[in-house]
């Protein structure tokens, strides 16, 4: 029997993140490689990669990057042949490229909804399915992580964001979730998804600067918005073999938000 460190140790383990470069994706990465993964990140830029990188294996994680934007079909299938040359197999994916847009429901645009679906729900499909092909369901042995949100636990106020894309898209990835956990489960694939309510990050800049942190905090339980430690602990859950009985979750972290909301 394996001791409590044993499970949660990723010593071997191979990794590939999406939006890695940033905020929540660097997030997990950073947890995943300080348990001994070998982490491939993947985002659009790459300076922004690049800076990444480096703070990885400034802490000791052995880490690289490929430019893709996987919100184009196109990209996947060359995304996905890099990752595998680099780490031979991928035993974890983490699916956390993510777009937003605000604008009321009534005069949302059509290009934007569509930019919204393409990265949040199709791109997530598109490299899961690659992935799972290629090294997961031949090797029966695979972590899918999805990062949805708390935003696809419910709808909005009447005086809040006015996000009805973004919303719908991590509604999608709740189910998608659980969907696809009960087909893979016979392939020894577990699927889960982590749903953050809100953390600083470029894509919430905005609402940050104009609610501020504290007002965003009082509407959490722990009176807290979530910092740069708070997604690890559930994201080596669900990576790791201490997790392996557990999919098609969605667990919420986000100071209790979602519990009294």
């Amino acid at each position: 029997m394996r001791t409590i460190q044993q499970l949660f140790d990723l010593s071997g383990k191979t990794a590939l993140v999406t939006g890695g470069s940033r905020g929540l994706g660097l997030q997990i990465a950073e947890a995943l490689g300080e348990q001994g993964a070998k982490v491939v990140l993947s985002s659009r830029k790459q300076a922004d990669l690049d800076e990444a990188v480096a703070h990885l294996k400034e802490r000791g994680i052995e880490a690289s990057a490929i430019a893709a934007d996987v919100s184009q079909e196109a990209a996947i299938a060359p995304l996905v042949a890099e990752a595998m040359k680099r780490l031979g197999h991928i035993d974890i994916l983490i699916n956390n490229a993510g777009a937003t847009w605000g604008a009321p429901a009534e005069d949302h645009p059509l290009e934007a909804w569509d930019k919204v679906m393409n990265l949040n729900v199709r791109s997530i499909f598109l490299l899961s399915q690659a992935v799972a092909k290629q090294s997961m369901i031949p090797r029966k042995y695979g972590r899918i992580v999805n990062v949805a949100s708390i935003a696809g636990l419910a709808g909005n106020g009447p005086n809040s964001m006015q996000t009805i894309a973004y919303n719908t898209s991590k509604g999608a990835v709740v189910n998608f979730t659980r969907t696809l956990a009960g087909e893979w489960g016979r392939y020894g694939i577990t699927v889960n998804a982590l749903a953050p309510g809100f953390f600083p990050s470029r894509m919430t800049k905005g609402l940050l600067e104009r609610l501020g942190e504290d007002d965003l905090a009082s509407h959490a339980p722990l009176q807290r918005i979530g910092d740069d430690e708070d997604l690890k602990g559930a994201a080596l859950l669900f990576a790791s073999d201490a997790g392996k009985h557990v999919t098609g979750q969605i667990l919420a972290v986000d100071g209790g938000v979602s519990a009294v909301h």
